[in-house]
């Protein structure tokens, strides 16, 4: 019964707009004729002057005769041969620039009284208006049938009014005057009460069957669209706004959607023809909001989805009849132009469309009539390119209405019945899961046709990128829907075998675009379809793959879509690199096992490997493809994100190694430091050696980064939090032990890297790097004597004569070694750590030394320090600082 009520509502709906569309159709001729007439009046006054003034010009060409008595002829002699010159024309006076008159501005007690209280005025009168019937309904003071009569009453005498002040406004000649248009506030007061008193004659009272109800209204609409011909904008800005008012100031307990939204399809019928006819793009635009606004209310109820669903169809219906450019009555498009209103349009009650569907849990009649629109709307872009953005809009939509239904919990199988009452209510989840599926698939086939079909049919590129690039985000996306809501993230071979063959399409795409002639944009479109191609490819792996593949293969998705931006150069396609970058690091950021905790107890080959690795090593070559063809922020972006994940990839790997797999354990020991600190140093010394060959800023500033966190964890994790002189724990054994691997590794990598930047870096950075590897391997020298004295652990026992006199003896041959270093180096910096060294040595030897050692090693640690001493001495004097002899004395022999 409410599909006939639906269909016979819709059959009335047919006569207002056909009257409409005529309407529309007549004034626009009417309005070509006159448009041709002003013309031909035009031409005409343009030649008339022309013609009048041609003799009284022609006499100036020629010599007036002279007059037989000329005193001034007679008193000059004339040659008998000479020619006559005819007189020179006179100048025309020069034309005087019209007098600029000086337009008073209104004060402001011109502005209150000429257009501020009119407008107020108007707004009074029909609020009154409305008022008044409500008050009556509230008070019981008169019948239904005479508030609507008194109504009509009210609206006829405020229209009439306006027409009559109108009149007498043309015939006196004020109504140039800069006020307020009081015929217009009249009239737009009065079609205002005109539309409440109809509304509530049928919608609150029953007084009228939906057919009659119908055609009153549009009766109204139809005036109130002559009305504003005749008065302007004014009217009907102020008629369209309190028309889609009414329904919200005339109320009822038990809301009639039916009514409501045949009363609006009238309204926005109306509107719509008005704004075609004087091509006011704002009233359109309002009409369109208010409009899609006015399907909120109710949309969650399940027994009012039929009316709602007429209401989207009706509004897109006639958008695409008058408001899109270049379909049926709307206005004329421009060949490959994009047009803002049309596409907003459309989208506008696409929008409408998919809110009803998730907003009523995904009801048939909702998605059918969804399904049907996002069809029109390709369809209406295909017509008009004008219409073009609405596609990539409906792709988007798609997308949520399916992600909407992919997400959402269901409640059915809570609330269905369990045990013997199994059964007794059916079960909707399999039907779901089959329409979805199908409607899914509709969505994807048309997206990627549509997308495919639509190339080189433009004039401009823009309109077929937004083709490709629906064609390509709107089918990946809608798989990636279903296949989270029906293989949950698992492995899944079916959706991996669509993914393949959608890439394989998109990849035949790409190939049959590029062997096509040059067109607009097809170029561009061949580059986006390429980027489909791997986007499905990558999804592919992750579908027939299991855990945290899905990081991985966007990972693996950057260098394709860098790879192919190298062979079809578009910006766009670097953009999307960046993005993909940027979206796994996100990723990460969520969940940064990738694959929970799960992770894997195999040292080095565990899931933080694929899910850290593969992305890193996929970055460093999309980095340097897209580095090919310039530096710029995608490729620095993309670069950025392979040094972030080389390190993590590291500090994870090696947080895994060390706590038995687990990442999170907190704090950490001088074992695991001592690895993250060389891990580190090496980092550095790749990065510096990479920045040489790249010049990348990147590169630059992530060694300098890498760098400053690896010199933190020297001074403040090896030499303070983890020193084992402070600590109790154990080193090992006596030479292959924590010591070599926390200080003497670390001191080699440290002195490399000193060396690797003595030519690229600052003074005062290689100062620094030597600093800390002169300090590494004092360290690690002074902890190995302690441990040779005290065995594992160097906080026990208590410190002997020998042990103090060995360690000012390493100390002493350590600056001596560096000295040599730094001579054989030519490096001043290492020369003068060695001096550093020999210096602290001394200040031992005598402070700490001649307090604490007694007999044969107190004089054996002063004799070994200043027979080193001598040596340095002449070390300096002979290599370094040679002395040069006197020059010879000249002989002088006497004369």
């Amino acid at each position: 019964m409410e599909t006939l009520i639906g269909l016979a509502v819709l059959a009335a709906v047919a006569m207002p707009v056909v009257a409409i569309i005529a309407l529309v159709t007549a004034i626009g001729a009417r309005d070509e004729l006159r448009r041709l007439a002003l013309r031909l009046a035009a031409v005409e006054a343009e030649l008339t002057p022309r013609r009048s003034t041609r003799p009284a010009a022609e006499p100036a060409a020629e010599p007036a005769p002279r007059p037989e008595a000329e005193p001034t002829s007679a008193a000059i002699p004339q040659a008998p041969d000479a020619p006559i010159a005819p007189p020179a024309p006179a100048e025309p006076p020069p034309a005087q620039p019209p007098a600029i008159v000086p337009v008073a501005q209104p004060g402001f007690e011109e502005r209150f009284g000429t257009r501020w209280v009119v407008r107020i005025g108007g707004l009074a009168l029909a609020l009154g208006g409305i008022f008044m019937v409500r008050f009556t309904i509230e008070q019981g003071l008169i019948g239904p049938g005479v508030r609507v009569f008194l109504g009509g009453l009210l609206a006829a005498v405020l229209i009439a009014a306006g027409e009559w002040t109108r009149r007498q406004d043309n015939v006196s000649g004020i109504a140039a005057l800069p006020g307020a248009h009081i015929p217009s506030i009249l009239t737009a007061a009065g079609t205002t009460v005109a539309y409440a008193t109809v509304y509530a004659a049928y919608g609150l009272y029953g007084f009228l069957a939906p057919a009659a109800a119908f055609v009153l209204l549009g009766i109204v609409a139809l005036l109130t669209l002559g009305a504003s011909l005749l008065h302007g904008p004014a009217l009907a800005g102020l008629g369209l706004v309190g028309a889609f008012v009414t329904p919200l100031l005339v109320a009822s307990d038990e809301p009639n959607y039916w009514a409501l939204y045949v009363y609006l399809a009238v309204v926005t019928g109306a509107a719509f023809g008005l704004a075609r006819i004087r091509m006011w793009r704002w009233l359109a635009v309002t009409a369109i909001v208010l409009g899609t606004l006015w399907m909120l209310p109710g949309i969650a109820d399940v027994g009012a989805v039929t009316p709602h669903a007429f209401h989207a169809v009706a509004g897109f219906a006639l958008v695409a009849s008058l408001i899109v450019a270049g379909l049926l009555w709307g206005p004329d498009a421009l060949p490959g132009r994009v047009d803002a209103v049309s596409s907003g349009a459309l989208a506008a009650y696409l929008f409408a469309a998919a809110m009803l569907a998730i907003a009523s849990r995904h009801d048939g009649l909702a998605l059918i009539v969804f399904a049907m629109l996002v069809t029109a709307a390709v369809a209406a872009a295909w017509r008009s390119d004008a219409a073009a953005a609405a596609v990539p809009t409906a792709g988007l939509l798609v997308a949520l209405v399916i992600a909407h239904w992919a997400v959402e919990t269901w409640v059915d199988p809570l609330v269905l019945p369990a045990g013997p009452a199994s059964g007794v209510l059916p079960d909707t989840s399999g039907a779901m899961v089959g329409s979805h599926l199908a409607l899914g698939a509709f969505f994807m086939v048309l997206f990627a046709a549509g997308g495919f079909l639509a190339q080189g049919r433009s004039e401009r590129p823009l309109p077929p990128m937004l083709w490709a690039t629906t064609a390509v985000a709107g089918p990946v996306a809608v798989l990636i829907a279903l296949y989270y809501r029906i293989a949950g993230f698992e492995r899944s071979i079916p959706f991996a075998g669509i993914a393949l063959l959608l890439a394989a399409v998109y990849a035949v795409a790409t190939e049959t675009l590029g062997k096509r002639p040059a067109r607009p944009g097809l170029a561009a479109s061949a580059a986006i379809f390429a980027t489909g191609a791997i986007a499905a490819l990558a999804l592919a792996l992750t579908f027939a793959l299991e855990k945290g593949w899905l990081t991985v293969a966007l990972g693996l998705m950057v260098p394709g879509i860098a790879w192919v931006a190298l062979q079809r150069p578009l910006p766009a396609l670097r953009v999307v690199a960046a993005a993909g970058a940027a979206l796994v690091v996100v990723r990460v950021g969520w969940n940064p096992r990738v694959v929970g905790s799960d992770v894997g107890t195999t040292p080095i080959f565990n899931w933080l490997l694929w899910g850290y690795g593969a992305p890193a090593a996929a970055f460093w070559l999309g980095g340097h493809l897209l580095r090919r063809r310039g530096d710029d922020q995608p490729a620095r972006t993309v670069d950025a994100a392979a040094i972030l994940f080389t390190v993590l990839l590291g500090f994870l790997e090696l947080r895994h190694l060390m706590n038995g797999g687990d990442v999170y354990r907190p704090g950490t020991d001088l074992a695991e430091l001592s690895l993250q600190v060389a891990a580190g140093l090496a980092l550095v010394i790749g990065l510096e050696r990479i920045r040489g060959r790249t010049g990348s800023i990147v590169h630059d500033i992530g060694a300098l980064v890498v760098a400053a966190l690896v010199a933190i964890g020297v001074v403040l994790g090896l030499w303070i939090v983890d020193n084992p002189l402070i600590s109790s724990a154990g080193v090992g054994g006596p030479f292959v032990n924590l010591i070599l691997l926390g200080y003497g590794l670390n001191a080699v990598l440290m002195t490399a890297l000193a060396l690797v930047t003595r030519a690229t870096r600052p003074a005062s950075y290689r100062i620094t790097a030597t600093v800390l590897a002169v300090g590494l391997a004092l360290a690690y020298f002074t902890f190995e004597v302690v441990r040779l004295f005290h065995g594992p652990v160097l906080s026990a026992g208590r410190t002997t004569n020998a042990e103090q006199y060995t360690v000012s003896a390493v100390w002493l041959a350590f600056g001596v070694a560096l000295l040599l270093v730094g001579i054989g180096l030519r490096s001043q910096p290492t020369r003068l750590a060695s001096a550093a060294i020999v210096i602290i040595t001394v200040v031992k030897v005598f402070v700490v030394d001649l307090a604490s050692l007694d007999g044969f090693f107190r004089a054996l640690s002063f004799i070994g320090l200043g027979a080193v001493l001598i040596g340095i001495a002449l070390l300096y004097q002979r290599l370094l600082f040679p002395r040069r002899a006197p020059p010879a004395l000249e002989s002088v022999h006497p004369g």
